[in-house]
């Protein structure tokens, strides 16, 4: 039997990445999990990341056999152990939604690293894709409602409605503890969240990182695939909770904002587990 090592990857080994092929046909074990580090734009078109035990860099991990683990040390220039390598091959844990485990992890080790410009966010997929004109925004919870667009001005922003979006292998759970109740999050897991996929431009961002809390460290933009109408659309952004705790039941008034944007937007099955899920989960008393 084939011996199974688990590898973190954050840079262009990712879905959809210029080097993803090397792993195109190996077991993803999470596309949303952290460990501990620094990324930099090493400005050849790849990051660098440094260990570091205050900061988190995000990525996706994957189960690989040690045939398929040396096509990644030729990839990474790593040649074993005291040897001059572009990249050395360490083992970090690695923390998922569901999980937590030790894996492999190429870390740079040039001393000239300094001069690299760190990563915002410590996530290559937002570094690269954040910075567009125009970007595909998939939300799940409050933002599916217009109400508060309304009160703070920016309907207009937001009025580019592509459709119903699945982000599938996510659950809807409410892990950000506010002080009058829970708020909503996508975790990893075997099921599929629904959601109001809009086309926004830059000038929205501000906004959204203001409501969800971003510079506070409250939710990280992250970057997933969605399906509309059975096609797929890769590196959608969306919101996900940083800090993950027990689910606590969501406000009433908050509720009823993710059930007013569900309605007759999302399918009626989604609608019905939205809605008992308040109801029966959380005995949530709502409009």
């Amino acid at each position: 039997m084939e011996n199974r090592n688990h590898v973190f990857v954050y840079g262009t080994l990712r879905q959809h990445e210029a080097n993803h092929r090397l792993l195109k046909e190996v077991r993803c074990v999470s596309r949303q999990c952290w460990t501990n580090g620094i990324l930099y734009d090493t400005g050849y078109g790849y990051p660098a990341m440094v260990p570091s035990p205050r900061e988190r860099v995000y990525g996706e991990l994957y189960e690989v056999t040690d045939e398929q683990l040396k096509r990644l040390d030729e990839l990474e220039g790593y040649q074993g152990v005291r040897k001059d390598n572009h990249y050395d091959r360490i083992m970090q844990v690695v923390y998922s939604d569901f999980a937590t485990s030790e894996a492999y992890v190429y870390v740079y080790s040039p001393p000239h690293r300094s001069e690299f410009n760190e990563i915002r966010f410590g996530d290559w997929k937002v570094y690269r894709y954040l910075e567009q004109d125009e970007l595909l925004y998939f939300a799940y919870g409050s933002c599916m409602d217009d109400e508060r667009f309304q009160d703070a001005g920016v309907k207009q922003q937001f009025e580019r409605v592509i459709g119903c979006g699945v982000a599938e292998n996510y659950s809807l759970a409410y892990t950000r503890k506010s002080h009058d109740g829970g708020r909503a999050d996508l975790i990893e897991s075997i099921e599929h969240v629904e959601g109001k996929v809009y086309q926004i431009t830059s000038e929205t961002l501000p906004y959204l990182f203001r409501r969800e809390g971003v510079t506070a460290n409250i939710y990280r933009p992250a970057f997933l695939d969605v399906t509309i109408n059975h096609k797929s659309y890769r590196n959608v952004l969306t919101f996900l909770v940083v800090d993950k705790e027990e689910e606590v039941a969501p406000p009433s008034h908050y509720a009823a904002e993710i059930l007013r944007g569900a309605k007759g937007f999302v399918s009626d099955c989604y609608y019905q587990k939205l809605s008992n899920d308040l109801n029966v989960k959380f005995k949530t008393k709502h409009d």
